[in-house]
């Protein structure tokens, strides 16, 4: 039960990668050496380069390609992003041949047919059915289906087990599961649901390749999965009603019950932090990243529920090796069970 080709699924051949398991492109965290190491252990890899300037992109698309020759994307989010800017993310993803593209929140079917039409393959995040098959129409290749247990930006209201089937039963394209998936026995669980690969953020979070500050990655191994708070206080340089999952601070203690229902002009701009010479505000949407200094307790700690399965912090080719060793010997576990037929 070893061979790779068990785990292989018709997601694998859509992206050239060995096994369905996709590193979430986390703004700011994923960076190239963790998307590198990621597609170099087997799975697929994503920058996150939300609202990055095109200069940075180009050079961290350089910079994976220095590393490792294998297929990786680059995730970008049009509604959360200046419409100028954005059209320059995209000129230089279309002008370095980037592989696939990632989109997340409101379906942007424009940006879509661009993806499409400059050959790239175009996954969408989404968090609803609808959203599912709006996504599907605009020509994506690939659904990535979000949980509501899910770290970082949430977009429904839906758990991962309730909305994965629905979303596979809605579209015929491949669809990944993410929201509370960071071992191979969580892989096995979304396959049995239909999903063809799996979609992981918090797990590669916490990777000694993450450019998460290390504080922010021993606080996601620290916590546990009652500890993460949805809300969408982390407002300031974002678009109003957009809820997060973060890891309880000091900021989320300071709601008190009222944990959603702000607006980015609800708060004033105080800075706690600073990081490469631009303040950071305390309800701002910035993580603390290896080149933040300041007060990090007090900046958005994403993390999903999931935090409280990953005790440690692990290269990101360990991580996808622990993944799919699991993933193995849950299958053959299922198997003897079975009497070994099938």
């Amino acid at each position: 039960m070893t061979d790779p080709s068990v785990l292989s699924t018709p997601l694998c051949g859509l992206l050239g990668c060995r096994y369905p398991v996709l590193q979430a492109g986390m703004g700011g965290v994923a960076r190239a050496e963790l998307a590198a190491a990621v597609c170099g252990a087997g799975g697929y890899g994503f920058l996150g380069m939300v609202r990055e300037p095109p200069q940075l992109i180009a050079r961290e698309i350089d910079a994976v390609r220095a590393r490792t020759d294998k297929p990786f994307g680059v995730n970008l989010i049009p509604a959360a992003t200046d419409p100028d800017l954005f059209a320059e993310q995209l000129a230089v993803c279309f002008d370095k041949g980037v592989h696939a593209l990632c989109f997340f929140w409101d379906v942007d079917a424009g940006a879509v047919a661009r993806a499409k039409a400059a050959g790239c393959r175009v996954l969408y995040q989404v968090g609803s059915v609808e959203d599912a098959r709006a996504a599907e129409a605009a020509g994506a290749d690939a659904i990535i289906a979000q949980g509501f247990e899910a770290g970082g930006h949430v977009r429904g209201g839906v758990t991962s087990l309730v909305l994965l089937p629905q979303v596979v039963a809605a579209v015929s394209l491949p669809v990944v599961a993410s929201g509370g998936f960071s071992s191979g026995e969580s892989l096995v669980a979304a396959l049995a649901l239909g999903a063809q690969g799996i979609h992981c953020g918090t797990a590669f979070l916490a990777t000694e390749e993450s450019f998460a500050h290390d504080y922010h990655k021993q606080r996601v191994v620290a916590a546990g999965s009652g500890e993460t708070v949805h809300t969408d206080a982390f407002a300031i340089n974002w678009p109003p009603a957009s809820p997060v999952r973060v890891i309880a601070n000091s900021v989320t203690a300071s709601l008190g019950p009222r944990l959603h229902g702000y607006k980015p002009e609800d708060f004033r701009r105080e800075e706690v932090a600073r990081d490469d010479g631009r303040p950071l505000y305390r309800f701002s949407t910035d993580s603390p990243l290896r080149t933040t200094t300041g007060e990090l307790e007090a900046l958005a700690l994403y993390a999903g529920q999931v935090a409280g399965a990953v005790d440690r912090v692990v290269p990101a080719a360990g991580r996808v090796a622990q993944i799919v060793t699991a993933a193995h010997a849950t299958l053959e576990r299922l198997a003897s069970r079975n009497g070994g037929k099938g």
